[in-house]
């Protein structure tokens, strides 16, 4: 299932597009959500779609743990060097809102050692509803929900359903087991985001990240035209 329609290029674009060397920096899209929503498993199927045709890095967020990033590491969708994690040590969203110097630090840091990259996956710790990146961290936005949160989350909205540049509901296998009706899902959507897309996908299933992955193209596509 698949509705609205995908941008023309990033919907937040940094102001700064440009290395100190003057070179275009790598687009950057963060990922956000709530706990278990498929976010990391998001991450790791477009590290695996992507990678042998674009240079990616990743920088992840939790509070107390590298545990994202170790989580990526183990199952070696990318390089070691390619992934860093960062210890927000207060609420999620404030690293990727309020206070984002240490993940640009890390975006900065990743771009510098293994440089020139295309794109920048920059992943939220779990959070809730409200959970936005700072324009100044991301060029667009990702937010992941899933079908066994309820199928009351598009229409109960927030900034991070609502305002997304992509909203993708995961986890759809699971709809006739938890009693999730997706029709009415998508109505809410829709309802909720006008004409912004929104995805409904299984990441458990091979080609599930595919729909995922064509938005992110059409984004860097637009980025380097």
């Amino acid at each position: 299932m698949h509705l609205g329609h995908t941008h023309d290029g990033p919907a937040a674009v940094s102001a700064d597009a440009t290395r100190p060397d003057g070179t275009r920096r790598a687009l950057r899209i963060g990922l956000g959500g709530p706990v278990g929503s498929g976010k990391t498993a998001t991450v790791a199927a477009l590290c695996r779609e992507l990678r042998d045709r674009l240079s990616i890095a990743v920088v992840t967020n939790d509070i107390y743990t590298r545990e994202d990033a170790e989580f990526l590491l183990r199952n070696a969708v990318l390089p070691p060097e390619r992934i860093q994690g960062v210890e927000t040590g207060a609420c999620p969203h404030t690293a990727i809102r309020d206070d984002i110097s240490a993940n640009l630090e890390a975006v900065e840091d990743l771009e510098e050692a293994v440089g020139p990259l295309d794109l920048i996956l920059v992943e939220s710790g779990g959070d809730n509803l409200t959970a936005t990146f700072s324009k100044g961290l991301v060029d667009a936005q990702v937010f992941v929900i899933d079908v066994a949160g309820g199928d009351d989350i598009p229409r109960k909205g927030g900034p991070g359903v609502t305002t997304a540049d992509l909203l993708v509901i995961n986890k759809t296998d699971l709809a006739p087991h938890v009693g999730s009706d997706l029709q009415r899902m998508a109505r809410d959507a829709k309802e909720q985001r006008g004409e912004l897309p929104v995805l409904f996908t299984s990441l458990t299933s091979a080609e599930g990240v595919g729909p995922v992955a064509d938005w992110v193209r059409v984004q860097l596509a637009a980025w380097t035209a």
